[in-house]
């Protein structure tokens, strides 16, 4: 939407015509300007000088015209870049009450597990991990949405955003095994919690999905969860995993049963219950699902969605026209003559 910022200056156009009205020109000056400018040159070869020099005599009609068109646009110009001209571009900004959500996804290379049924075949955690929190983060409207993977370390893949596609397009991308082997759940808590606390309070809500052996990293499980305690965080922890005693998974593209894979359920409830949030265990992508709708219901949020206007400053094309005016001003006749008398005088 185009715009001035400062309308009112345009009254300045007036003020040539109110000059002209009040202060007018009287003819006899006029007349005696018109007759100072007349030039009288002794040369015995005149009639050839004007033949080799053919210009026209300064103060015709059509050059004086030409003059106060240029005179009107330069001024046009000049008034409408005081006037600030702008383009006024739409922005929406969404001001929202709803929480911090920070999704902290366990990559290691048990989540490679084929310990889930869908449809009659067998899927990884990570792949029933991906589809529900897909559609989790899919509902969750004017909430921002933050991913942490961890393996043998953390990582941070997406900042907390209101770009729900962004952070589903990137959980998409994650693989087990891609941040190392082990399990640094303790890490992932506190990264989780650093970003979180930035936040206001009330609103922060950390979700851990692991199979619940932490195998590496600094910070202890429960340690990171009383820091999460001391900076507002909530926590609901949700085990992955299944009951099997021999749990398949593919290792060198080969199909091997293995009764390591379980994991460390306490844990996974001690840090869900220090920071007061809840634990919930996954042994079926039916119980997966319903372990997000149960989060998706507490967590409700409102947002506010309001439109301002970011000007763009236009100023610089009326400014380039009055340049181009003065500068045209300037190659007339006229206006030489102007140059050289100022010269003379100098």
């Amino acid at each position: 939407m185009f715009d001035f910022h400062w309308p009112w200056m345009g009254l300045l156009l007036l003020l040539p015509l109110l000059a002209r009205w009040f202060w007018p020109l009287p003819a006899d000056k006029a007349v005696e300007q018109l007759e100072g400018q007349r030039t009288v040159l002794l040369h015995p070869a005149l009639t050839h000088l004007r033949e080799a020099f053919p210009v026209r005599r300064p103060g015709t009609p059509l050059g004086s015209r030409v003059q106060r068109i240029l005179m009107g646009l330069l001024w046009l110009s000049l008034v409408l870049a005081l006037m600030q001209p702008q383009w006024l571009e739409k922005h929406t900004e969404i001001k929202t009450e709803g929480y911090d959500l920070m999704l902290t996804v366990d990559a290691s290379h048990s989540m490679d597990a084929l310990d889930f049924t869908v449809d009659g075949r067998q899927v990884s955690r990570m792949s029933v991990v991906k589809g529900v929190m897909g559609k989790f983060i899919e509902n969750r409207k004017g909430d921002r949405v933050g991913l942490t993977i961890f393996g043998n370390q953390a990582y941070v893949l997406a900042p907390l955003t209101l770009d729900r596609e962004a952070v589903r397009n990137l959980l998409d991308g994650v693989v087990p095994s891609i941040a190392g082997q082990g399990t640094a759940m303790g890490d992932a808590i506190a990264l989780g919690v650093k970003k979180l606390r930035e936040r206001p309070e009330g609103s922060r809500v950390l979700v851990l999905i692991a199979d619940g052996e932490s195998t590496s990293g600094i910070i202890p499980p429960t340690e990171a969860a009383r820091l999460a305690t001391v900076e507002g965080v909530r926590i609901y922890s949700i085990g992955v995993g299944s009951n099997q005693e021999q749990v398949p998974i593919v290792e060198n593209n080969q199909l091997v049963y293995r009764d390591d894979l379980g994991f460390d359920e306490e844990v996974m409830r001690q840090v869900a219950e220090i920071t007061g949030g809840a634990y919930f265990r996954a042994t079926n992508t039916r119980a997966l699902e319903e372990i997000y709708r149960r989060i998706d219901e507490l967590e409700k949020s409102e947002v506010e969605a309001r439109s301002v206007l970011i000007p763009r400053p236009l100023y610089r094309w009326p400014l380039a026209v009055a340049l181009v005016c003065l500068l045209t001003l300037g190659l007339l006749p006229e206006g030489q003559l102007r140059a050289l008398r100022r010269r003379s005088h100098a």
